[in-house]
């Protein structure tokens, strides 16, 4: 090869060690090589030997020897804005489940085997990756590095209360001591860090809205005061609680319309601590912000929330109600003596929450339909796109985006899109970059696992396809994919079932043949809010299904360096009718998007599942069929009618009779003057 086929992307010397590293030429792969000589590091990874230098530098000014830098904010946010990514900016891994640890002499990162490839093709050689997320893994790994009596710095605005416990129980016993830091080192020595984003929270508009502010705070006062253990007051830590309360949205948070917020709620008192400057006189005639009477909002400097929660516990015969899953360690331990606190693994708001009003779950299912026309019009144009060899995973998951965009009240993606080919998608939350993105081929399956953000509502759905032909193995496992989320869609189960007591149901038809997934099965989705709304789900922290829940069902399988499949819908809990009992539910699936009818053998569904799809089917009809005729999108409209023809029994795989098959491949206007 010429010189000129090789583009030197970056030189750079490890500083630790004497050693060098050569910095990837294009071509030469896409994961770290640290044993190689010189070390070989692709474009994607980070220097990070002038951070680690500085972070050390302060950690010897606090006396500690091992620092701990989680991958989340102070409101324990799944999602994080650009300038709480700390562990990305300290060690280059981009990923949303990581911790990192520093001492002295080593630099390590853990992480759990989605981000496994990902880490090693950004972290450079300054850095050991640990094929582990657990918690005890770290704390071991401390134990043996440090000497006893060392102390262990970390930002307590970063951990939870049981990730706090959890290091506390195998340090101390240990004599390995955790010293709380509330200043983050990290933030003293980024000097980029970005700034706070400049844009004010905003109120929804009327017409989504079913219960007002106020109306929520009764409600939750009534809560407040049934609780047997007398709270006086709750605090509301996660980002959505608030955003929820006060119906109000913001621009903080990527694909989240969440804003930096606290509240502290009383039963005559409501405190919400904010970045005042950013509240709009508008808001603040809104909020009844210039009054003191039990409606009234009383607004507070966002960075106030420690100190004035710790002059509230001083009062005599308060009780702080917190709901421990979202609430950091900074604001716990000021919770004290004991007989001032009340926990519950959720606050009562984000309980209230998961069960959506009639207004809600309308709104919802009305953008779900809108958000199919967009998935539709992307499977449509790579069907006719990709054979041309032109698209790209980035193309395609540009494409998604603009579709969208165009829709009625889309406020932007609400995630970052899966959009995987080939070996990619085995990898379970891939996201292109102009690194890392290949063609898209029809030799190759193709995974797209995308969302939208509406005024009325937020969406999440997962298509596999393949547009030339698929193995018999690549057909079954796809096939009980869809299996499993058949058999969880069409369920029924008493009210108050939990999620993890039908979870195996997604699982099954997999575990049949010997195959498995390793993520979840599912989980809540908000209106206009989060794509990963908890407390509802699959998991057994999540809590009991009730009417009005929505979740995604998400069964996959992945084969390592070769495919990936999911298939993900949003369902909401409806009633269900028995034969002899009542207060049971089963699940509506709001998603609205045909499958892939050439990867499935339908010699596998049992007479149940096939029934199931059909009437899927007819409903996608039914209910898209009117939206793509009201935009006008005559293509699409016959690609839906093409792709959603019923199903009949065949020996390997799923075919429709001929006469169907004529009519729905028929253009739509020639359809029309033949009648």
């Amino acid at each position: 090869m010429s010189s000129s086929g090789w583009i030197l992307a970056v030189c750079l010397v490890v500083l630790e060690g004497g050693r060098h590293a050569a910095w990837a030429e294009e071509g030469s792969g896409s994961e770290r090589n640290c044993s190689a000589i010189p070390p070989y590091l692709p474009p994607t990874a980070v220097n990070t030997t002038l951070r680690l230098r500085d972070l050390r530098a302060s950690m010897i000014s606090l006396n500690i020897s091992a620092y701990i830098i989680p991958a989340t904010d102070a409101h324990l946010s799944e999602y994080i804005a650009p300038r709480d990514a700390r562990l990305a900016w300290m060690s280059g891994f981009t990923g949303s489940a990581g911790t990192a640890v520093i001492t002295q002499n080593k630099a390590v990162l853990w992480t759990d085997s989605r981000y496994w490839i990902q880490a090693e093709r950004q972290i450079d050689c300054n850095w050991e990756l640990q094929r582990d997320a657990s918690t005890r893994s770290i704390t071991n790994w401390l134990i043996l590095e440090i000497p006893e009596g060392d102390a262990v710095g970390f930002d307590p605005f970063l951990f939870s209360v049981a990730t706090f416990d959890v290091y506390n129980t195998n340090l101390a016993p240990a004599g390995r001591i955790l010293k709380s830091i509330p200043d983050n080192l990290v933030d003293k020595i980024w000097t980029d860090r970005p700034p706070l984003p400049p844009d004010n929270p905003t109120r929804l508009p009327d017409s989504v809205i079913e219960r007002t502010w106020p109306m929520k705070v009764e409600q939750i006062r009534a809560q407040i005061s049934d609780n047997p253990y007398k709270p006086t007051a709750v605090l509301l830590s996660a980002l959505d609680e608030t955003a929820w309360l006060f119906n109000l949205r913001g621009n903080d948070i990527p694909f989240n319309p969440f804003f930096y917020s606290y509240t502290l709620l009383s039963m005559d008192e409501i405190w919400l601590f904010v970045h005042i400057e950013r509240i709009t006189e508008e808001l603040k005639v809104y909020l009844n912000s210039s009054c003191y009477h039990s409606y009234c909002v009383q607004l507070l400097d966002y960075s106030s929330v420690r100190s004035y929660l710790q002059s509230y516990i001083q009062k005599l015969n308060v009780r702080v109600w917190v709901g421990t899953e979202y609430t950091n360690q900074a604001l716990y331990e000021l919770i004290t003596p004991e007989d001032k606190l009340l926990t519950s693994t959720y606050s009562p708001v984000l309980t209230t929450k998961a069960v959506k009003d009639t207004t809600e779950q309308r709104i919802l299912k009305e953008a779900h339909v809108r958000d199919a026309v967009a998935v539709m019009q992307l499977l449509l144009w790579l069907e006719k796109n990709v054979p041309e060899g032109k698209e790209t995973e980035l193309t395609a998951a540009h494409f998604v985006d603009q579709c969208r965009s165009k829709q009625k009240n889309s406020r932007g993606p609400s995630f970052e899109t899966i959009s995987a080919s080939g070996p990619n998608a085995a990898l379970a939350h891939y996201s292109p970059a102009n690194e890392t993105a290949r063609k898209l081929s029809v030799n190759e399956m193709y995974l797209v696992d995308s969302g939208g953000q509406y005024l009325d509502g937020t969406t999440d759905i997962t298509r596999t396809v393949h547009w030339g032909s698929p193995t018999d193995f690549q057909k079954e496992a796809y096939t009980r994919v869809l299996m499993g989320n058949i058999e969880i869609s069409r369920t029924i189960f008493p009210s108050g079932t939990k999620g993890v007591n039908m979870e195996m149901l997604g699982r099954r038809a997999l575990w049949e043949v010997g195959l498995n997934y390793g993520h979840g099965t599912g989980h809540g989705v908000g209106n206009y809010f989060g794509v990963h709304e908890w407390p509802v789900g699959f998991q057994s922290n999540n809590i009991p299904f009730q009417e009005g829940m929505f979740t995604s069902v998400e069964p996959g399988y992945y084969k390592e360096n070769d495919f990936g499949i999911r298939i993900e819908d949003i369902v909401v809990t409806v009633p269900a009718t028995t034969k002899y009992g009542n207060n049971y539910l089963t699940f509506e699936t709001v998603s609205l998007v045909p499958y892939d009818r050439k990867l499935i053998n339908t010699s596998l569904l049992s007479p149940e599942q096939l029934h199931w799809l059909n009437k899927y089917y007819e409903t996608i009809q039914s209910v898209v069929g009117p939206e793509l005729e009201k935009q006008g999108l005559t293509e699409e409209y016959d690609w839906m009618m093409k792709h959603t023809a019923p199903f009949l029994r065949a020996g390997a795989s799923a075919v429709i009779s001929s006469v169907t098959l004529l009519v729905t491949v028929l253009p739509s206007v020639f359809l029309h003057n033949l009648l």
